[in-house]
């Protein structure tokens, strides 16, 4: 009697611990919580190195080839509206403008203001997330992926952008921002 009790007690354990992974692999890796405060934070850290970088310093370039610190963000905040779009079916108000050329947007007080709108529609389409809206597929150009991936996407390329202006600004002879990983 004890054994089978014993038996029934460890198959309705693994019963439990089998639902319980079930659950968890249907859910999304990232709660929508835990993307907001992620994107607030990014936010942030965003407006710091704006905030770092002197007004003589937005247009500068190190090499004539590549993108000025203006250009970089610019890139960075035409990104977070495609992604934000994409992920949460919303009409991207950018669509069909070239952020990275509007000369109106050079000076580092309509700069900041144009990059931390593109955070202000991110954190909007984050907060518009449902774990089922997370788990859908969508079409990013050629490629299938869940919304949650392209989230995820889209805060790798913010932070790779937001890491190439450190070197600008180091450039320029100031420290830029010291990491924000909380």
């Amino acid at each position: 009697m004890l054994i089978k009790s014993h038996l029934q007690f460890i198959a309705a354990f693994a019963g439990m611990l089998w639902v319980f992974s079930a659950a968890e692999a249907a859910a999304p890796l990232t709660t929508i919580t835990q993307m907001t405060t992620d994107w607030q934070r990014a936010k942030e850290y965003t407006k710091e190195y704006l905030d770092t970088m002197p007004e003589d310093g937005v247009n500068y370039k190190p090499t004539p080839e590549i993108r000025s610190f203006a250009e970089q963000m610019l890139h960075l905040a035409s990104a977070n509206y495609g992604f934000g779009a994409t992920a949460s079916g919303k009409a991207n108000p950018m669509q069909g403008k070239k952020m990275e050329e509007m000369a109106d947007l050079k000076t580092k007080e309509a700069l900041t203001k144009a990059i931390m709108d593109s955070y202000d529609f991110m954190l909007d389409a984050v907060k518009g997330m449902t774990d089922a809206k997370l788990a859908e597929t969508v079409k990013m150009g050629p490629r299938e992926m869940t919304r949650e991936v392209v989230l995820a996407k889209a805060f790798e390329h913010q932070t790779h952008h937001r890491g190439q202006c450190t070197i600008y600004i180091r450039m320029k002879g100031v420290k830029p921002p010291n990491e924000k990983l909380f």
